[in-house]
């Protein structure tokens, strides 16, 4: 047994640390698969191998699946129970998963303040949307980094079309109340930004504006990063409506409410959440995040860091015992905030 699985006293185990993320908005990122039907050069596959690499470079393969629909449920349930209330679904594509139905057809019933949020490239909603409409998901996010066929093939290296992640974005709105959007902002996509901006405004979906973050996975092409201070001029000339929020956990961002419609940008140097396992990290320098995401894989792990792998605690063997699970995460949390994992 890995000595990160040994079993842990389930009375015995202090839950503040997890408890005090979660009260932080942290949140519980669960991949339903590292697979995707498209292949952004910038993904980072929340730790796994991202699509693009085994694209170029098919020795490097994710990880194998080691999660069924019912593990999945265990976990999230698991760690729901101990204060978890913002759980997100990504992958890959989520929707590209034999699981995505199970799983987000399966979901526990959760409290007022708790929420569930699908994150998608959109492609495959029309066709899930039926399935999907009978989910207890509160919100569809969908990333919008492009605007046209070529700016789409540029950046996802794809020749799947604009219209159908326009038309998913259209299909996810037919059936849901909350739909947003995500644009990460890149030279690839530049000369599009107002555009997305005038879609998202006309439809009164929210948008989210986000500067890159480098990681390993993306630094070949870290010159297609551009800084957010084009979109923060331009919205300044949309409204004098602007805040900037860093409360909670993750990077800071500035706010913008045009006509009702919430308008935000992340910046990269208007705050983070380190803890103390930040603190003698060889990789702090790069780290513009912070810990912000408890991150589940489909092969069993939970990692509270993307560029660590080393922190990742697999807990496959634990999931018969669902208080075992969950002291084990809790424990796992705490030395890491402690700074002695």
């Amino acid at each position: 047994m890995h000595p990160l699985t040994q079993p842990v006293e389930a009375d015995s185990v202090d839950v503040t640390a997890l408890r005090n993320f979660a009260a932080l908005r942290g949140q519980l990122r669960v991949s339903l698969t590292p697979r995707c039907n498209i292949a952004c050069w910038f993904c980072h596959n929340e730790g796994d191998v991202p699509p693009p690499l085994t694209k170029v470079d098919r020795s490097r393969q994710p990880r194998p699946r080691a999660l069924d629909a019912d593990g999945y449920l265990t976990l999230i349930r698991s760690l729901m129970h101990e204060g978890l209330k913002r759980v997100y679904f990504t992958g890959g594509e989520p929707l590209t998963s034999p699981m995505a139905r199970p799983i987000l057809a399966g979901l526990p019933p959760h409290d007022p303040d708790a929420s569930y949020t699908l994150i998608t490239n959109g492609t495959r909603i029309r066709a899930h949307q039926a399935w999907l409409a009978r989910t207890r998901l509160d919100k569809v996010k969908v990333s919008l980094h492009y605007f046209s066929d070529e700016s789409l093939k540029a950046i996802a290296g794809t020749r799947v079309g604009i219209d159908a992640v326009l038309d998913g974005i259209e299909a996810a709105r037919e059936v849901f109340e909350r739909v947003e959007l995500n644009t990460l902002l890149q030279r690839e996509n530049a000369h599009e930004v107002e555009r997305i901006l005038d879609f998202a405004l006309e439809r009164r979906l929210p948008v989210q504006f986000i500067e890159l973050v480098g990681t390993d996975f993306n630094e070949s092409r870290a010159t297609s990063a551009v800084s957010a201070e084009a979109i923060l001029t331009y919205l300044r000339t949309l409204t004098a409506d602007e805040r900037i929020e860093v409360a909670g956990v993750g990077q800071g961002r500035r706010v913008f409410n045009i006509d009702g419609v919430e308008i935000d940008v992340i910046h990269r140097n208007l705050g983070r959440h380190h803890v103390g396992q930040c603190g003698a990290c060889l990789l702090r320098p790069q780290c513009v995040e912070g810990f912000w995401a408890l991150r589940v894989d489909h092969n069993g792990g939970v990692q509270p860091c993307l560029l660590r792998e080393d922190l990742r605690l697999s807990v496959t063997e634990l999931l018969s015992d669902p208080e075992q699970l969950a002291a084990a995460v809790a424990s796992h949390i705490a030395s890491f905030t402690e700074g002695t994992l």
